[in-house]
């Protein structure tokens, strides 16, 4: 069935005539809005801080939104009840690209309202993604996140010649961290490496692409066993107690280590005390590229959904230039659209955008996901990498050995599941360990 769009002139002007004070109404558990209000279910922002600056956000909007954060198992089931039953009481849907693939049979195209968006300038990587492997988009680019490293300026004392700190090589990065290890007298870097730490997507989104070009597919290539290899290696001068580290922004901001890897979000706070002093880079590339992680979420339109126009209204303003702006100054999410970023964002942001950008940007980058399609067994999968960590660099097992034991449970898991791979690998109709 088509549904009838607002004209981009028809949209323009409601954002004139409305005033932007539409309000985040009511909602419960089930998606439903009152009338007249565009019900967002969403996977994101469910910390209370973090959902009340993003309602204030949606405010700026011209139509009233009700933004009503789940976890991914509610957010799920929830799609699937109402669209199946045909009695679809959400207006729309947001989620990360893992939230939204496994539901985008539940989805309606979006190719007219990304017509009707490109001027944006979305990257296409982003907007390949949004096909889900299909032929049309399942969701409109919402915003998007990755990891970073942090770098005291203190630390490049200790640079050696030849490393460029904005173009480094995991080789290079070894030396850097040995070299500053010796001279300080300590481990100059940190992983969050803890109970609560994010250091599995270290392991799956750059680490294994930078040095085998894949993350399932080369999971027991000679290449894996190299780069866990290197890991060891570097482990040697990183400080012990990342094992209880999970924001690096804390110990960098207490001085404990002078250069971290971290999401962006977890790494923001150690340069607002004193922004001057630091740096944000890309990661290291290996043999195979620059391996890096994209954290990319999409709003999207469920079958049936009501307010269809107030829905489709909502998505065009979030991608106005405005809209993704709130979101980075908000909640450390940024853009997906080619805008370019105001000149006082707080310091910590703007060094990030530009470790963003430069990364995304950089010759022979090799974007990477987090597992998609797993669902329930997400922790089951990132529990192999961290095992493989555990193993290798902790109790100094053979990298070999630990690397063929974990593919089995690793292939275990996904014989279950028999989802399609995932970027870096090739997409195909079953997603197995090589």
């Amino acid at each position: 069935m088509r549904v009838t769009r607002p004209s981009r002139r028809a949209f323009l002007s409601g954002l004139l005539a409305t005033p932007l004070v539409a309000a985040c109404a009511g909602f419960d558990t089930s998606g439903a809005a009152s009338p007249g209000t565009v019900g967002f279910l969403s996977t994101q922002f469910a910390p209370v801080e973090e959902r009340q600056r993003y309602e204030q956000v949606l405010r700026r909007l011209p139509v009233p939104v009700a933004y009503n954060p789940v976890d991914a198992g509610v957010f799920r089931t929830t799609i699937d009840s109402q669209t199946r039953s045909g009695q679809v009481q959400v207006g729309m849907v947001g989620g990360l690209h893992g939230d939204l693939a496994p539901i985008a049979d539940r989805l309606d195209d979006v190719d007219g309202l990304l017509a009707d968006l490109s001027g944006a300038g979305y990257a296409p990587e982003v907007l390949q993604l949004a096909r889900i492997g299909g032929a049309a988009a399942k969701y409109v680019p919402w915003m998007q996140a990755t990891y970073v490293l942090a770098v005291n300026k203190r630390a490049l004392e200790w640079l050696p010649p030849g490393v460029d700190v904005q173009n480094l090589d995991y080789a290079g990065f070894l030396r850097w961290m040995q070299a500053g290890k010796a001279a300080h007298g300590a481990p100059i870097f940190g992983l969050p490496a803890g109970p609560k730490g994010l250091h599995h997507r270290f392991h799956q989104g750059f680490l294994l692409p930078s040095f085998t070009g894949g993350q399932i597919t080369t999971f027991a290539s000679a290449d894996a066993v190299t780069a866990w290899e290197y890991l060891r290696d570097l482990w040697a001068v990183t400080a012990p107690a990342s094992t209880n580290y999970a924001f690096m922004q804390e110990p960098l901001a207490r001085g404990e280590v002078l250069v971290g890897w971290d999401h962006v979000a977890r790494l923001v706070g150690a340069t607002k005390e004193r922004p001057d002093d630091w740096l944000m880079v890309p990661a290291p590339r290996g043999p195979k590229g620059l391996g890096y992680m994209l954290i990319v979420a999409g709003v999207a339109l469920p079958h049936g959904g009501p307010e269809r126009d107030k829905a489709e209204q909502a998505i065009r303003g979030m991608a106005s230039a405005p809209m993704q702006v709130e979101t980075l100054r908000s909640n450390a999410f940024f853009p997906v659209t080619s805008i370019e970023l105001p000149t006082d964002l707080p310091g910590g942001i703007a060094l990030e955008a530009k470790a963003v950008r430069a990364q995304r940007d950089a010759d022979g980058a090799v974007l990477a996901l987090p597992p998609v399609g797993v669902g329930a067994k997400d922790g089951e999968v990132s529990q192999v990498f961290k095992d493989c960590f555990t193993q290798i660099c902790l109790d100094a097992r053979p990298a070999r050995q630990v690397v063929d034991a974990q593919a089995g449970v690793l292939s275990r898991i996904l014989d279950g599941l028999k989802v399609p791979c995932w970027a870096p690998d090739p997409p195909g109709a079953v997603c197995e360990v090589g």
